[in-house]
């Protein structure tokens, strides 16, 4: 049985825009799953472990196959974006929320796609949601980002409801790397947190890291206006103070003197600022991100969080 949007990714984003399509009317919406057992189990369960608490609609079904879809939403980590893409049949829109840099390419999720589906439209969307917030129909609001006005339309028309505000723009490499960069400061402002260093100090790292991300994006051909918006402020803040945040809570974890390999194995989410961190330096060149290099050489064990730390404050006094 065909449907009109299929969400590929069964996890708690993936869980959440497949109630969140629903709610929106976008006709029969399908929650994709890799492995046959966990569809199984969520389709008997009407519930997803991962998010607890939030029931699938009855016009959600749960499979291992998106069946025609004619719009595929992919909520799966950038990582993995490549092989769950160069595995999706043939659709009319592709809706990607992946955040993050391909480790080894350099390639933002659009980018990605533009390899795997040339002639496919696509768009990303990005901006401050927590999962467990969207599936409960708390207000929000997010950006969905791409070059094609026609595609933007579409997945808004798919996705949005009165407490579900989304606003297109055709910055997509802006807003990609707001997506991706505000993962990696979240984890210093996690281990700001966790290393008992203060709000003063979190709020500074937040504000200069947000001038990272602006003369990021500028310097890549990004839009500066971008930055100020959901998908770069927004986003930063969200992910910077909310403790739901991946990034920031394995940034805590880290700041209270856990070891990194501890703190994954006891997860089972991706946290997307780890392998972000060293692939965004590579696509960054010689554009000056002091907080995000001094993230990579932390996670890498090239430096202590002291050292890190005394090396972004003892940088050259000059004008803000």
């Amino acid at each position: 049985m065909s449907s009109a949007l299929a969400v590929i990714g069964a996890g708690a984003w993936g869980t959440a825009l497949a109630i969140q399509a629903a709610r929106a009317g976008a006709g029969p919406v399908v929650l994709v799953a890799r492995d046959p057992a966990k569809a199984a189990a969520i389709a008997a369960s009407r519930e997803n472990p991962r998010l607890a608490g939030a029931r699938l609609p009855d016009a959600v079904r749960v499979t291992t196959d998106p069946e025609g879809a004619a719009m595929l939403v992919l909520a799966v980590p950038t990582q993995q974006l490549r092989a769950a893409a160069a595995a999706l049949p043939a659709a009319g829109l592709l809706i990607c929320c992946a955040k993050g840099v391909e480790a080894g390419t350099g390639r933002l999720p659009l980018e990605i796609l533009a390899e795997t589906h040339r002639a496919t439209p696509s768009v990303v969307l990005t901006g401050p949601n927590f999962a467990h917030e969207i599936a409960a129909g708390l207000p929000a609001a997010a950006v969905v980002a791409g070059p094609e006005p026609r595609a933007r339309e579409a997945a808004i028309a798919a996705l949005a409801t009165p407490t579900f505000r989304l606003y297109g723009n055709e910055d997509a490499l802006g807003a990609q790397l707001g997506g991706a960069a505000k993962n990696v400061i979240a984890i210093a402002a996690g281990a700001v947190m966790g290393a008992g260093l203060g709000e003063n100090a979190r709020a500074a790292l937040i504000t200069r890291g947000l001038a990272e991300l602006a003369r990021l994006a500028v310097a890549l051909g990004g839009r500066a206006e971008t930055v100020t918006g959901l998908s770069g402020l927004g986003d930063l803040l969200l992910t910077c103070t909310g403790p739901a945040s991946r990034n920031y809570s394995l940034g805590f974890a880290l700041g209270q003197g856990r070891a990194l390999a501890e703190v994954l194995a006891g997860r089972s989410a991706v946290t997307e600022g780890v392998a972000t961190a060293p692939a965004l330096l590579a696509r960054a060149g010689t554009v000056d991100l002091p907080i995000c290099r001094a993230v990579a050489a932390w996670l890498e064990g090239r430096i202590t969080l002291a050292g890190a730390i005394a090396e972004l404050l003892a940088r050259r006094m000059r004008d803000e």
